[in-house]
């Protein structure tokens, strides 16, 4: 009798699930309850998991770049993140015009330019459709008066025409007001005359500041144009800087007007003997600036002097 109970009991036992070990929590061999997901290995008994990158727990992982979720990548050349890169033609990102007085290139060319508008020799407009000289023109109106016709005549035979300024002043030193109504003053009379806006522009005896530079951005200039190499009326080559000889690049400045010993044509005359002396030819000036200048092209100073000022009464002499 006592042996049917005791089967029976042990039967009803298994039924009702009563036969756990002594001591045994219910639930999974690791103590959490049944369904839940195993614990990693080495976990403690219902310790949660650190993700694997070491943030907090559920704390969201980090990208694999190291970069926090959201933030804004820093441009691969150091600049502040989303800020625009630096211009390709070199130019700061001020905005100003480069300023040059030669240019970078592997062509053998050299640059001609005159000035102020002085000249009215027919004969130098013959020598230009001659030889399809690309010639740059610095105009100044003052001093062109009436002769706007002539340089129409220049540049129907290829000659560009570029700004000088309405009176030819000295800029550097005048406030911005003064400098803005000379350069684009002289950008509305070369539009009006001839439908062009000039893209190129050269300060009266090559002197500027930093205001000049802004002016001039402000009328649509693109470079600020100087001079390496300049022409006397005796038809001599002088350098202000570097090699003594001409160097394919190189901006050379003619004066305009005649002088007592030679006229323009005849100095433009001698000139071209020498390039072509030297294996060179002449260029266009604007197609070779387009073209993008390299850092070490640009001149940004604060305060440029230019060369030693002629007197007013000079410039025609001087050209500049």
């Amino acid at each position: 009798m006592r042996r049917r109970a005791a089967a029976l009991c042990a039967g009803l036992a298994l039924l009702a699930g009563c036969a756990t070990a002594p001591g045994e929590r219910p639930g999974g061999a690791d103590g959490r309850p049944p369904g839940a997901a195993p614990a990693p290995a080495g976990a403690a008994p219902g310790e949660a998991s650190a993700p694997a990158d070491g943030g907090a727990p559920g704390a969201a992982s980090a990208p694999v770049d190291g970069r926090a979720s959201g933030a804004v990548s820093a441009p691969a050349d150091g600049g502040a993140p989303g800020a625009a890169s630096a211009p390709v033609d070199g130019r700061r990102a001020t905005g100003l015009p480069p300023v040059v007085d030669r240019v970078a290139t592997r062509d053998p060319v050299v640059f001609l330019t005159y000035d102020d508008g002085a000249e009215r020799d027919p004969r130098f407009v013959d020598l230009v459709r001659e030889r399809r000289l690309p010639v740059s023109l610095f105009l100044t109106d003052s001093v062109v008066g009436p002769g706007y016709a002539h340089f129409a005549r220049l540049r129907g035979v290829g000659a560009s025409l570029q700004n000088h300024t309405l009176d030819h002043p000295a800029l550097r030193g005048l406030p911005y007001a003064g400098q803005r109504a000379e350069i684009c003053g002289q950008q509305h009379k070369l539009r009006a005359r001839f439908g062009v806006r000039p893209r190129l522009f050269r300060p009266p005896y090559g002197t500027y500041d930093t205001t000049t530079l802004r002016a001039a951005a402000d009328c649509g200039i693109r470079a600020v144009v100087l001079w390496r190499v300049s022409l006397d009326g005796d038809g001599e080559l002088d350098y202000r800087r570097g090699a003594r000889r001409l160097r394919p690049g190189d901006i050379v400045s003619v004066p305009s007007g005649d002088t007592d010993s030679l006229t323009l044509a005849e100095r433009t005359r001698s000139l071209l003997r020498e390039i072509d002396r030297r294996g060179l030819r002449v260029g266009r000036l604007e197609d070779h600036l387009e073209k993008g200048l390299p850092d070490h092209q640009k001149d940004h100073p604060e305060d440029h002097g230019g060369g030693a000022p002629e007197r007013p009464a000079d410039r025609r002499a001087a050209g500049n």
